[in-house]
């Protein structure tokens, strides 16, 4: 999967992506293929997927921890799966938060391990396993929709009302990971964040095929006190532009911004350049939490960067604030009329 965006992908289309069009035609049959016609394996306990039609973060991940509070609160155990995309290790792994690193695991691990159990694994079926062994309720998967690999009782896919789907065309002429159709074939819901238009269109055709809609949105939690700030801010998230609106919308004054690569590790120059502007513009650095966590357990730079960065919080919050109980109600629901069948797909 590409894992950087080009930005014409979220533009309308243009020459680019019609040129790409044979190459995503090709890509998208692949993809539904392998959604309609992948050999899924069966794990004993119910597996919420939270996941998004497009390359790029539309707000997964705190949705992820949003279902995994209202889990704890059932009095369940959840469990997160992920790849650990940006990470280095390639066996199944436990995520310890004390001890493990960004750079071992990958940076959205280690932030859903703070919440609850989570395992680390290129291989699905076998991540789930090591879940079901550490004595899981329920699991969690962060991505992964795409795959066909496990089967999912609840798909929940996320999209940011902003972007939308960018272009709409199919990578690598644009971001969406297979035919939009097929996609909201295999979901449950649709889950739209933020009050945007660009995901209008999506909500009738799920709502033409029978899939029901949740409301989400971003805050800030806990609100960092930055009204008035003069600010640095840097991201290094698949949609910089959001954390940047999240810092206007704090009151803070941006008086200069950098951009990085989703997942990316800064380098000692790159970590010395961004102190050095923001010493310039005396401006306060501020950055995610996903970013600050690529930064914690390094010395020199980036021990120092940590230090010198505020870091600014969100979480997801449900317009209904019943549903993500609903969702995992639900997910029960189909878990076990699936084990009672047999653990048939």
């Amino acid at each position: 999967m590409i894992s950087e965006a080009p930005p014409f992908w979220w533009t309308k289309p243009g020459l680019r992506a019609w040129l790409l069009w044979p190459a995503s035609f090709l890509y998208g049959r692949v993809a539904r293929y392998r959604m309609n016609h992948g050999k899924r394996a069966a794990i004993p306990v119910p597996v919420v997927c939270v996941g998004n039609f497009t390359v790029g973060g539309a707000g997964k991940t705190r949705t992820a921890m949003a279902l995994a509070k209202a889990a704890k609160e059932k009095g369940l155990k959840p469990g997160f799966l992920s790849r650990g995309y940006g990470g280095s290790l390639d066996v199944t792994t436990l995520v310890d938060p004390d001890r493990h690193r960004a750079v071992d695991v990958g940076d959205e691990p280690l932030l859903l391990a703070r919440e609850a159990t989570t395992v680390v694994c290129r291989r699905r079926v076998e991540g789930a396993k090591r879940l079901v062994a550490e004595g899981v309720d329920v699991i969690i998967m962060d991505d992964g929709f795409q795959s066909a690999r496990l089967t999912v009782d609840y798909a929940l896919i996320v999209v940011d009302s902003r972007r939308g789907i960018g272009n709409g065309h199919v990578v690598p002429g644009g971001p969406v990971r297979a035919p939009i159709r097929t996609q909201l074939r295999h979901a449950s819901a649709l889950m739209v964040v933020g009050s945007g238009s660009a995901a209008d269109r999506l909500v009738r055709q799920a709502a033409r095929m029978g899939k029901s809609v949740v409301i989400g949105a971003l805050g800030t939690h806990p609100e960092p006190d930055l009204a008035g700030r003069k600010v640095f801010a840097y991201a290094g998230i698949a949609d910089p532009d959001k954390f940047f609106r999240t810092v206007e919308a704090l009151g803070a004054v941006i008086a200069g911004k950098r951009v990085f690569g989703d997942h990316h590790h800064l380098s000692d120059d790159e970590i010395a350049d961004l102190i050095a502007d923001a010493a310039k513009q005396d401006a306060l650095l501020v950055t995610t939490a996903k970013d600050l966590v690529r930064l914690t357990d390094h010395h020199g730079k980036a021990e120092e960067l940590a230090h010198l960065s505020r870091v600014v919080t969100v979480e997801m919050t449900f317009d209904n604030p019943h549903a993500p109980g609903q969702i995992l109600d639900a997910a029960a629901k189909v878990a076990k009329a699936r084990m009672l069948a047999g653990g048939r797909d």
